[in-house]
């Protein structure tokens, strides 16, 4: 079992720029992939992006690549998400999740992973 704390939302001018956090309890987080995925009013849970438990494979959804970039620092047992140029668009609840099963993939789909935080806010301003 592991719990997952986000951190880091907040509201922001259309342009600037937000880090946000996923900090990891338990000893096992370095061998989960990782992802991000995030929840706008009145749509479904959608995938933003997940890198592999050493950091080496990153996937992005087409709508962030370039803007947003994934990483984790597996020594603090956390994973971060630098959103760069945010767009109104961007305005949802962000979601960190882990996925135990060690696949060789990356996965991109809500269904692939186990566990979940409990999401924080980004609000982007026209």
């Amino acid at each position: 079992q592991v719990q997952l704390v986000e951190s880091g939302g907040g509201l922001v001018q259309a342009g600037g720029s937000l880090r946000l956090s996923c900090a990891a309890s338990g000893r096992t987080f370095s061998s989960y992939h990782m992802g991000w995925f995030r929840q706008a009013p009145r749509k479904e849970r959608e995938f933003v992006a997940a890198l592999s438990w050493g950091g080496g494979n990153t996937r992005y959804a087409d709508s962030v690549k370039g803007r947003f970039t994934i990483s984790r620092d597996n020594a603090k047992n956390t994973m971060y998400l630098q959103m760069n140029s945010l767009q109104p668009e961007d305005t949802a609840d962000y979601y960190c999740a882990a996925d135990r099963s060690r696949s060789t993939v990356v996965d991109t789909t809500t269904r692939g992973y186990d566990y979940w935080g409990q999401g924080t806010q980004v609000t982007v301003s026209s």
